[in-house]
């Protein structure tokens, strides 16, 4: 039956872009092709019709849009017209347009750019309309708008299509204008305080100034290897050292990271850095940067996100990270003095570390675990830990921790800022520390970067220095859920789940090998090892008490601060989510695993990973290939129901 309704439905649409072909092939032959039009003359937009509806009744006025209803009925007719402030009515009649104008008018379509010339004038329901004497066809619309474009199943499409959400969607274009005028707000600010707007490469030979992995590429007139920047620091610091004692750039950045609700491989970032200042200097101009932006574009310092009310307009809470943790977590890092202290109490309190963690990486640990979540009013987090600081000033009356503060709003990281160090040979020492990390295994530790050590050396003055992430600073002021709904276009894995290196739409980094296999394609297990199979035998029962199931995946999103974990929200049959954990983050992208039908062991004790709760466990294959270690999750037919049970 759902097929049929399917095939029903393509007919349809295959009939709709036909008769629109035809009309416009009709047009052409007539000599009135509409894409041979070049420009329409505007004079008001629909806001500004209403807006100023006393002056302007009775008054001719001419506007462009998109045609998004049409009634027709015998010799009048009215429409409704989409242009960049909303949407206006137009009244068309076949005795004000002329016959033969009033015939073209029923042919046009839902879609179609219509521009239309007429009196502004009230109905008798008293809603401000365009009386028309003119309409022209500007554009044909050869592809029918979506009926309804709304709801989670067409969450993937409307970031595809955003042309299209934006149009079916007001509040969508809401938050892209809003966008802009955040964007404006903080160069009006910046250029206010005196700030120079600069431009610093986005191809370099050294991607440093921040713990991420870049992504590479070749550049073939020099024949070498480049990276995307990750940051923006080490170029504007340049600058201070040259005499630019107030600089900012806002641009693009790129970190070959996952993907999830808060983070997109490419995103935009805003770093400044000021001369004779230090993170106290930095902290006051990003409380006074936010509170003029927020009563700029909103027109209040208090905002909403998703429900919770947080004032900007009240002092910023300002608070240690050493205080933070034992607020929150009850552990008091003034008291621990040794590494084998800090993993002892790592341990107590289920925190999970790695071996080459240090003292203040664990007090970092702590913070995340514990801290994050609880800091939703706009709050300054202070005195970070060296370990985890590597181009900050040590706190002169405490060296193990540095003049560092991240600027947290609702659980999360807004801003991150630093006394900038400027000690050529303390920064030298700091880059050694990043480049053992490298070598232990660390893809997001900094390596070495010689011309900007040689920039310190000619001396840099005390500077205050801060990242702002613009993208979450948009999602707080305009209550968008997710980092995908505040770019216009974000980054998204091609249709056929295939990485074409030559596709120049497909801006995902080259995706790991993927078990989707064609009928022709001949696979070469020669170089395949497996694990050798187990010798002893487990009893019958003991292996039948483990309970298999088929789970359909309802979410999946990168864990906050783990490379290797992924985050499952799983309909297992019962009606109750259940949220299982997986360390296959180096093999899949969240986004690709959403609708799939996995396999689980869906009665295992809940087990503590990152602080949540993972119940149970997926099922993956795993062999080596050329020394290499390969995985592939276990994937059913979607036919399988969530909670069926294997045998």
């Amino acid at each position: 039956m759902a097929e049929q309704q399917k095939k029903a439905q393509e007919q349809d649409l295959n009939q709709l872009l036909k008769v629109r072909r035809e009309k416009l092939s009709q047009l052409q032959e007539e000599g009135r092709d509409p894409f041979q039009i070049t420009k329409y003359d505007v004079t008001h937009h629909s806001m500004e019709v209403k807006n100023a509806f006393e002056e302007l009744e009775g008054k001719s006025v001419s506007l462009a849009g998109r045609m998004m209803s049409k009634r027709v009925m015998g010799k009048a007719s009215f429409c409704s017209i989409q242009d960049l402030q909303g949407a206006i009515q137009s009244y068309v009649a076949r005795d004000n347009i002329g016959e033969d104008s009033y015939k073209d008018f029923k042919k046009m379509d839902i879609g179609d750019i219509v521009g239309i010339k007429g009196e502004v004038f009230k109905t008798k329901t008293g809603e401000i309309s365009i009386h028309a004497t003119e309409v022209t066809l500007l554009s044909k619309s050869l592809n029918p708008l979506p009926e309804k474009f709304h709801g989670l199943t067409n969450t993937d499409l409307r970031y595809r299509q955003r042309y299209v959400d934006l149009i079916m969607n007001e509040d969508v274009k809401e938050t892209f204008i809003k966008r802009s005028k955040i964007i404006a707000s903080i160069r009006h600010y910046l250029n206010g305080q005196g700030f120079l707007e600069v431009e610093t490469p986005m191809l370099v030979a050294n991607a440093g100034g921040a713990a991420a992995r870049p992504f590479e590429t070749h550049f073939n007139a020099l024949d070498e290897d480049f990276k995307l920047r990750i940051s923006l620091e080490l170029y504007l610091k340049r600058l201070i050292v040259g005499g630019m004692e107030r600089v900012y750039e806002i641009g693009r950045v790129f970190r070959n990271e996952g993907l999830d609700t808060r983070h997109n491989p490419e995103f935009t970032l805003m770093e400044l850095y000021q001369a004779y200042t230090d993170y106290h200097g930095m902290m006051d101009l990003t409380e006074n940067l936010y509170r003029h932006v927020a009563q700029e574009v909103l027109g209040t310092t208090k905002i909403s996100y998703n429900g919770v009310e947080m004032d900007l307009g009240k002092p910023f809470e300002r608070i240690t990270m050493v205080d933070a943790v034992k607020k929150y977590a009850g552990v008091d890092f003034n008291e621990i003095h040794t590494l084998k202290e800090a993993r002892a109490v790592a341990k107590e309190h289920h925190v999970e570390y790695e071996e080459r963690h240090k003292k203040g990486d664990i007090l970092s640990l702590f913070f995340e675990e514990f801290a994050e979540e609880h800091l939703i009013q706009p709050t300054f987090v202070m005195d970070h830990p060296i370990e985890i600081s590597p181009l900050t000033k040590k706190k002169p009356e405490n060296p193990e921790y540095t003049e560092r503060f991240e600027f947290f709003m609702n659980g999360w990281e807004m801003a991150n800022a630093y006394s900038e160090l400027n000690d050529p040979i303390d920064q030298r020492e700091r880059f050694k520390a990043q480049e053992e990390l490298l070598a232990q295994g660390d893809e997001e530790a900094n390596t070495t970067d010689e011309d900007f050590l040689h920039a310190l050396e000619i001396g840099m003055p005390p500077t205050g220095g801060i990242g702002f992430g613009i993208d979450r600073m948009v999602m707080l002021l305009t209550d968008s859920a997710a980092i995908r709904d505040v770019l216009a276009f974000p980054t998204m894995k091609s249709l056929d789940g295939v990485n074409k290196k030559n596709d120049v739409n497909n801006t995902a980094s080259e995706a790991p090998e993927k078990n989707v296999k064609t009928e022709s394609e001949k696979i070469d297990f020669s170089k395949v090892k497996v694990e050798p199979l187990f010798e002893e035998m487990v009893d019958f029962d003991t292996f039948s008490k483990s309970d298999f199931r088929a789970v359909k995946v309802k979410e999946c999103v990168a864990v906050p601060k783990s490379k290797k974990l992924l985050q499952f929200t799983l309909d297992d049959g019962t009606g109750t989510d259940r949220t299982i954990l997986s360390g296959i983050h180096s093999f899949y992208e969240p986004e690709e695993l959403v609708g799939k039908t996995l396999i689980a062991i869906t009665n295992l004790p809940p087990r503590a990973m990152m602080g949540i709760d993972s119940c149970g466990m997926l099922l993956s294959a795993i062999h080596e290939e050329e020394g290499e270690e390969k995985l592939h999750l276990l994937m059913v037919d979607d036919h399988i129901p969530a909670g069926a049970k294997l045998y």
